[in-house]
């Protein structure tokens, strides 16, 4: 199997033709590494490649079987695999045990090839950590692939891998996604199992699950993943028939509310503002009824209830690396910014921590109020085109947490909202800046409701096609 054939195929692809025998797993595999060895020295996205793939079913009926995948090195995590979470704190840390959605991804038949790299603690919407180096963009190498699930994006559109880990505590699913030109999808809270290490990871704003280049991967990956977790504090409903046959059925003429302008008043891009208004034009070809509202936000309340529920969170997270590892959490072991930001989430208060879980409560359901008249709320997924390295700086001296978090809500101001009401939201690469960059719409459906997005996603996926990977190939070949 040649290279360029290789990355013309999403996942389910490459797994029917193993399934064919026109391939087999280990010349998938052998693909895999050679786009690694030629690609990755540009992109530095991948930290380790494993001598041997990790285990995974040999059923192969399984809906990837040996399909190439990557981790992400935060969170989730492979039993005696490093996970040390783009940190100079976690370096050397290793795991004991699966968690369980990796458990899922070896029965869904994914063969791990590696970990890819993270911002520190996943605290930042690039991937440009001190201890592994900048990830960059494949569609334009002197620009930031987006975070927190960067590098693992990075990978997928270069065409490394077809899909791979990722997860979304404020918009790093759908971020990159955007960035770098793929499907992200952020699944329900709770539609995705966090165990056994965690029951709501980031105080119930973390999501886990993947970035795909096609909307039929996604959905068969949710299909291959969902459902509760043994001991997880609660279950959602799981929809009587799959995502994958679900996502092929037109979902009837949607309500869709869409919105340019952030409610922090932060400017966004010409080009990415008027993304949403073509997007809408498409969205009424299809058959939808399609209007500019809003739902009401008050967004300091919001923001600053966010800040602390991140602040806090972060602080337990890094005095348990430290734990671990025995090292002390000082500037020689973190950057400027997270270590800013876990010194003022140490000093938050349990009231002040209660108080901003009653806030993001109050969001909740102001919101579910609003997805009572409308279907869909179409944002952009970013405010400006993939910005060039360094100019998020997680390693800035100068920011408290409340600077930092404002820096970081600048670039994403439409994500960290459905993080908070734990709706399902999918960026869709449907645009293109004028410098050939990609731009992401987000479309954030009704909790529960991932068969809706997904059935919408499929119909604009085949009313405007996108390319499956960056020309990075292509250039170095």
């Amino acid at each position: 199997m040649k290279l360029t054939e290789y990355i013309s195929c999403d996942g389910l692809g490459i797994a029917e033709l193993i399934r064919n025998r026109e391939i087999n797993r280990e010349e998938a595999l052998k693909c895999a590494m050679d786009a690694a060895e030629l690609l990755n020295p540009d992109i530095n996205a991948i930290i380790e490649l494993f001598p041997e793939p990790l285990a995974a079913s040999d059923d192969a009926g399984a809906p990837f079987h040996g399909v190439p995948f990557l981790i992400k090195d935060l969170a989730l995590h492979a039993k005696g695999v490093l996970n040390e979470m783009g940190s100079r704190l976690a370096q050397g840390i290793r795991a004991q045990h699966d968690t369980d959605l990796m458990k899922r991804f070896r029965q869904a038949g994914l063969r791990t090839i590696g970990r890819a790299s993270t911002p520190e603690f996943g605290y930042c919407p690039t991937t440009e950590p001190v201890v592994n180096g900048p990830s960059r963009n494949p569609w334009d190498l002197a620009r930031m692939p987006g975070g927190s699930s960067g590098a693992t994006a990075a990978s997928v559109a270069a065409g490394i891998v077809p899909l791979a880990h990722a997860n979304d505590g404020g918009g790093s699913i759908r971020i990159p996604a955007s960035c770098c030109g793929l499907v992200g999808l952020k699944p329900s809270r709770g539609r995705v199992p966090n165990g056994p290490d965690s029951a709501e990871p980031l105080s119930g704003l973390a999501v886990e699950f993947a970035v795909t280049r096609t909307v039929r991967d996604a959905a068969a990956l949710l299909d291959a993943v969902k459902g509760p977790g043994i001991g997880d504090p609660f279950e959602i409903l799981i929809p009587g028939e799959a995502y994958a046959g679900s996502m092929l059925k037109e979902p009837g003429s949607l309500k869709i509310a869409w919105m340019n302008e952030p409610w922090s008043g932060v400017e966004v891009n010409k080009e990415v503002r008027d993304t949403i208004p073509k997007t809408a034009q498409l969205c009424e070809e299809l058959g939808h009824q399609v209007v500019e509202a809003r739902p009401s936000l008050d967004w300091e309340h919001f923001f600053e209830a966010t800040v602390v529920l991140w602040a806090a969170n972060l602080a337990v997270f890094i005095d348990y690396a430290a734990m671990l590892t025995g090292r002390p959490v000082d500037e020689d072991h973190l950057e400027a910014t997270v270590l800013a930001c876990y010194r003022e989430g140490k000093q938050i208060k349990a009231e002040t921590l209660l108080r901003a879980q009653a806030a993001a409560n109050q969001v909740c359901r102001g919101i579910g109020g609003f997805f009572q008249e409308y279907d869909i709320l179409l944002t952009p997924t970013v405010t400006q085109p993939p910005l060039p390295l360094g100019v998020i700086n997680a390693n800035d001296p100068g920011l408290d947490a409340k600077a930092w978090s404002k820096r970081t809500f600048d670039f994403c101001p439409f994500t960290p909202l459905f993080n908070t009401t734990g709706q399902p939201a999918i960026s869709l690469p449907l645009h293109r800046s004028s410098a050939g960059l990609p731009l992401g719409v987000q479309f954030a459906g009704r909790y529960g409701a991932e068969h809706t997005l997904l059935q919408l996603a499929r119909q604009l996926e085949q009313a405007a096609p996108w390319p499956l990977n960056a020309p990075l190939l292509e250039q170095r070949s």
